[in-house]
Parts: structure tokens; sequence; C-alpha cells
């Protein structure tokens, strides 16, 4: 088939050609959206990367720990006199192992202490006191700790933070 001429104005379509000529354009016109779409896709992508700090103030600079210092070293001191099961300084959360008290050998307190902020602040502590009684045939039984146990510590660790932070600042 030979190529046509183009139509001049008020000439009817060319009924096989027309079809042709609307599906070539509509794929341009895709193509176009689809390269346009990719290239905002990409700009966009690139804005979120980077290695540039910003001083965001949840994270914690290079080489240091993830949560407030004073905080962490508060709380290894104040639970300094029970056995330490596991301390992870990025993540804030100390352990202990079961500790008996030489006076009350029928009762052991565990404590779990998690660090919540990378600010000095009340509530970016949370202490979990557990507490089992002996069923004197060498077992232990879960008992509920008193609430005012989890408070205490929670006090002493806050202020001994606060102590640390005090005599940092002094100098």
């Amino acid at each position: 088939m030979a190529p046509r001429a183009p139509r001049e104005r008020g000439e009817p379509p060319n009924t096989e050609m027309e079809p042709m000529i609307k599906v070539s354009q509509r794929g341009r016109w895709i193509r176009g959206c689809a390269t346009v779409v990719a290239c905002v896709s990409a700009l966009a992508l690139s804005a979120c990367g980077g290695k540039a700090e910003h001083g965001s103030p949840g994270k914690a600079p290079a080489g240091a720990i993830g949560v407030n210092s004073y905080l962490w070293r508060a709380t290894l001191d104040t639970l300094s006199f029970m056995p330490l099961a596991s301390a992870d300084p990025y993540g804030g959360v100390v352990v202990t192992d079961w500790y008996i008290n030489p006076e009350r050998p029928t009762e052991r307190f565990k404590v779990t202490v998690y660090i919540l902020d990378t600010r000095l602040r009340a509530d970016g502590l949370a202490v979990n006191v557990y507490k089992e009684i002996s069923n004197g045939q060498g077992g232990w039984i879960p008992s509920p700790a008193a609430d005012q146990t989890s408070s205490d510590i929670e006090n002493a660790i806050l202020t001994k933070a606060r102590q640390l932070r005090l005599s940092n600042l002094k100098g």
C-alpha cells in the first residue's frame, strides 16, 4: 500500500489509518508521562538519602550510647547491689538477675529498667520490678511487688542522674 498524502480540510478521514495514528499518539503520551513520573520519583528519592547529619535531637552522635548517659550511669550505680544479667547501652535496657536480700531469704527480686529517651526527663525512664516468694520446697512462686518499689527505684535513679549532671556542669 502506497503512503497517502496528508488529508485536506473537509476531506473525510481515512478509517484504516486514523486508529493507528491515535494509538501511536497515545503511546507517545503515555511514554512521556512515564518518563516524567520516573524523573520526579528519582528526584524525590535522592532527597531522602545522603549522609549529612542535620542535628536531629533523637539521634546520638557517632560513638555515643543511644540513651541519656546520666540516666544510664545512674541506673547502673543505683542497681549496683544486684547482680547484672544484661545491659544494652544502645537500646537503653538494664536487666538484673534475681537478688535475694540476706535479711529476707524467702523472697527475691529482679529489676528491668528501660531508658526511653536521650534527654534527662522523668518520663524517659520505666522500671519493672518482679518479685518471687519461696514455696519452702526449693521453688519460687511469682508474687506482685509493691507499686511503691518501682517508684522508689525510679526516683533513686532520677536523683542520681541529676546529681551526676550537676557535678558534670560544675566541672
